[in-house]
């Protein structure tokens, strides 16, 4: 990662002309937001100066107390590769803080922050890399989105079939100008889905890359005419978009996972990784997880896990160890959606594998092969439980686990559980085209 300075910073800004800055940060529920000043306020808020009203963030503050600042990351520093050559655009991803210079603790950045320090405390580093699917979909002429895709293409299929290829070619190109490292782009198993892969890094830059990777592909979508959505199942009968999270520990460069002589090539700290990941599933799901359409994508025979349990053999259960040892050896968590918050997500599952690791807690085997044929009976003699079935349950879950409650804080979780609360009684009351189409008429 390149590292800036606020000299570094003042200067790139000089010679390419930047005119306008805008000062993001990231709300608890995954909404990016920025506070746009010109250049000339630039060294201020170098200067941790830059004040805003936190009430007005969904989350945050009470009107009260609403004084916040932003303490921009240097590190984040980028021009965007869109902006016109006069009046260029950069940007800097901040921390927020309260009025008296403390970190915010219901900031979700320092939230991860704050796991990562305990993880630095035991010796480890976190290594993530996400694989984030989206759709492409038309959009009316009032530029508004219909449910009309670019293809009828399917996993893998190339162009002509995949029309949405240009759009996602011009992504990839933005974001390798923007500082990501893109190992791979393909169309995904729906008619107008997509991936786009880009390379792991430390957890707190990776999800800073997140938000990022989800801003630029609205952008470039919509200079295609087209609507980019990370709505984890938009479309019913076929798969939803996923955002498998791959995890690794390092101490002193080397990947903790890893264990030569162990079985599976695993260490013991990778077991109980694991072992902490799959006894706080639940609760994490309502932050990996956290809308009610997560769970519309979360059901058998669409690809998306159910069941709480790991393998390293095959891709029904919730965890997978995929094949590739050494520096590459990996945790797959294969739940999460693109819709959740990247730092809370991030920050959950750290701290239920640390727990994991710091009470030595041990996964049952391995499930190695497809759990969705296996009877009700096979699933209770393995011990097989299953993921919440809804947003509510998942918000039940959260709110018995002390572990992953606490990561979060008292005002996060507080927060967080009302709004979401709120969010399912407005769905419970909703009256849906399919009790119309199935009761209307009949009764």
């Amino acid at each position: 990662m390149v590292k800036h300075t606020k000299e570094s910073i003042l200067r790139m800004c000089r010679e390419q002309e930047v005119q306008f800055i805008r000062l993001q940060f990231t709300d608890i529920f995954g909404t990016l937001k920025n506070v746009a000043i010109t250049i000339r306020q630039l060294e201020k808020a170098l200067n941790n100066e830059i004040m805003f009203d936190g009430s007005s963030i969904e989350g945050f503050v009470r009107i009260e107390e609403s004084d916040m600042i932003l303490y921009p990351d240097p590190n984040s520093f980028a021009i965007y590769p869109w902006s016109a050559s006069e009046g260029r655009v950069g940007r800097l991803i901040c921390d927020v803080h309260n009025a008296d210079g403390t970190p915010f603790a219901g900031c979700p950045r320092n939230t991860l922050k704050r796991v990562l320090k305990e993880a630095s405390d035991m010796g480890y580093t976190m290594q993530a890399g996400p694989e984030a699917e989206f759709f492409l979909f038309h959009t009316d002429s009032e530029g508004k989105s219909t449910m009309s895709t670019h293809d009828n293409a399917g996993y893998f299929d190339l162009g002509p079939v995949d029309r949405g290829e240009n759009a996602r070619r011009e992504m990839c190109l933005i974001l390798e100008e923007m500082g990501f490292e893109i190992e791979a782009s393909h169309h995904e198993v729906a008619p107008g889905q997509h991936e786009i892969d880009f390379k792991y890094d430390d957890a707190l830059t990776t999800a800073d890359n997140v938000m990022t990777f989800k801003m630029v592909v609205r952008f470039i979508a919509q200079q295609h005419g087209l609507h980019a959505t990370f709505m984890p199942k938009p479309i019913y009968g076929v798969a939803g978009s996923g955002m498998h999270i791959n995890q690794s520990l390092f101490r002193n460069g080397d990947n903790v996972f890893f264990d030569p002589n162990g079985e599976g090539q695993l260490s013991k700290e990778a077991y109980y990784y694991i072992g902490g990941l799959l006894k706080h599933a639940p609760a994490i799901t309502a932050i990996t997880n956290p809308l009610v359409n997560s769970y519309k994508r979360l059901v058998a025979g669409y690809e998306a896990p159910v069941y709480i349990a790991w393998s390293s053999q095959n891709r029904s259960p919730l965890i997978r160890i995929p094949s590739k040892r050494g520096k590459a050896t990996r945790v797959e968590l294969r739940s999460p959606d693109p819709s959740c918050n990247p730092y809370l997500a991030l920050a959950v599952t750290l701290k239920a594998g640390l727990e994991g690791i710091r009470n030595q807690i041990s996964p049952p085997p391995p499930v190695d092969r497809n759990i969705y044929d296996m009877t009700n009976e096979e699933l209770d003699a393995h011990c097989i439980r299953c993921l919440p079935g809804s947003l509510y349950e998942a918000i039940e879950a959260l709110s018995k686990d002390s572990v992953i409650r606490s990561t979060l804080c008292e005002h996060s979780y507080s927060r967080y559980r009302e709004a979401k609360l709120i969010e399912w009684n407005e769905y419970k009351m909703q009256i849906s085209q399919w009790e119309l189409d199935q009761y209307l008429n009949k009764f």
